[in-house]
Parts: structure tokens; sequence; C-alpha cells
């Protein structure tokens, strides 16, 4: 576990913990560059990608309950942002798979989710995005195909508000109504 945050996602490597999604794949990048490199050589497109990681970090976000408008609009904005980065290469690498590519690899089992809470269609609005994950997990470069259905985002609903309770010490008044239905699902798009 994250000691700061106390967040899951850590990688143990030679008995030494390394922190945070973005922070590990430049470690990889950097430990294992021989094998598979996943920045690009040049440091100014190196530095893009970075860029272009941090932005879905940063803005395939959150919302709640009141704002699905607002929250289904940026994130179709913040899809539509990388289509034009992603543009007619296979990867945003190119041909190379790469950080940018990782970096959305979460988002890609969560399409059904953002459709049915966020009711709108990946295909219509942000179509390059869509096909360029559900290409590539069929042919199972990117990760284990699995669309979340409603029960699981339901489980994960659940989780999130045991996991908030706990963190607030059971206050929910801090955090909205008592039911918990002004938080967060997914991405963008609120239940």
């Amino acid at each position: 576990m994250n000691p700061v945050y106390k967040k899951i996602l850590v990688l143990i490597h030679e008995g030494k913990p390394i922190c945070e999604s973005l922070i590990i794949i430049q470690y990889i990048d950097e430990f294992w560059k021989h094998k598979a490199p996943l920045f690009p050589s040049d440091p100014c497109e190196r530095a893009h990608a970075r860029f272009c990681a941090d932005y879905v970090d940063k803005h395939l976000l959150w919302a709640r309950k009141g704002e699905r408008q607002a929250a289904k609009k940026s994130l179709v904005e913040s899809f539509r942002a990388l289509e034009g980065e992603l543009g007619d290469k296979p990867y945003f690498g190119g041909e190379s798979f790469g950080l940018i590519d990782i970096a959305l690899i979460p988002f890609f089992s969560f399409f059904y989710a953002f459709e049915t809470l966020g009711r709108f269609s990946m295909e219509e609005e942000c179509p390059e995005i869509m096909w360029h994950g559900l290409r590539d997990a069929q042919k199972g470069k990117l990760f284990q195909s699995h669309v979340l259905d409603g029960e699981e985002v339901q489980q994960g609903k659940e989780g999130r508000l045991r996991w908030l309770r706990e963190l607030m010490g059971g206050d929910e008044k801090k955090w909205g109504n008592n039911d918990g239905s002004g938080l967060a699902v997914c991405g963008g798009v609120v239940a």
C-alpha cells in the first residue's frame, strides 16, 4: 500500500516500493528500457507523452450529484482532445504502444458505465477513442477485455461509500446526503 496516499497501487521491485501509476510506468520504462520502451526516445516527444498522460490523469475526473451534464460534457471534451492527439495513428506514440495508451487502459473498461450512467453513446461522441480501446482489447494487446456491468458499477459505488465512511469517520454530513447518492461512480459520470 502507498504509505502517503493509502492507495493500493504500488510496484515492489527488488524489495523497494514504487508508488503511483504514472511514476510506476516511468520506472518500468527506465529500468527495462532495452526490452520494450514505453516512452519516445526524442526528449520533446517524451515530454509531450508525459503531458498527455498527465492530462488523462487529471481530466477524466469524478463528479458529484447534480453535475451530470457538466461531467458528461467535460468527459466527452477530454476524450475528443485525446482523439485529436491520436489522429490516424495506431497508437498515441505512432507505431508503438506507449505511455498514453497505458494511461487510458483503466477508462476503456468503463465505456459501458460511461454510456449507461451518462446517458450517451461513446461510439457517437468519441468513436476514435472507443475503437482504439476496443480494437486493442479484442487483440489482447492492452488488457483482458472486461466491460463493467450495472452490478459491478453498483458494487464499486458501495465500496467507495464504505471507504468514504471510514475516511470521514462516518460523518456523512461532510460529503452529502445520507444515502451517499451524491457520490461519483466513475470518470466524469455520476449515478
